[in-house]
């Protein structure tokens, strides 16, 4: 499922992804990334089955691990130093970026 380019799409899910018209895997890995985030402690193997249920393969799942980590620190890093959010034009780009070579361009293989 692509988002990109539709707005109405995007707004709904920001809003209350459980209730937006989101593609199941994609809900699914909200719910996951969400508990991941809030209470790590508390995540364990059952808790990837749905994850694998909705069809997402175990490489999929540490994309979006990834993905959420990079946020999650960003986020850290932006309010402790108070970045600044880039206007529509920077944001344009760093989509492009994101979206050329993906999140995992900036990573380490391994």
């Amino acid at each position: 499922m692509k988002a990109l380019g539709n707005g109405a799409l995007v707004e709904a899910a920001i809003k209350n992804w459980r209730t937006a018209p989101l593609d199941e895997r994609v809900r699914a890995t909200l719910g996951f990334l969400e508990k991941l985030t809030l209470t790590p402690g508390e995540v364990s193997g059952a808790d990837v089955a749905p994850l694998r249920q909705a069809g997402l393969t175990d490489a999929a799942i540490a994309e979006a691990i990834y993905v959420a980590f990079v946020f999650g620190v960003m986020a850290r890093l932006a309010n402790t130093f108070d970045f600044r959010v880039s206007d529509a034009r920077g944001l344009r780009w760093a989509c492009r970026i994101l979206l050329g070579p993906g999140y995992r361009a900036s990573s380490i293989a391994g």
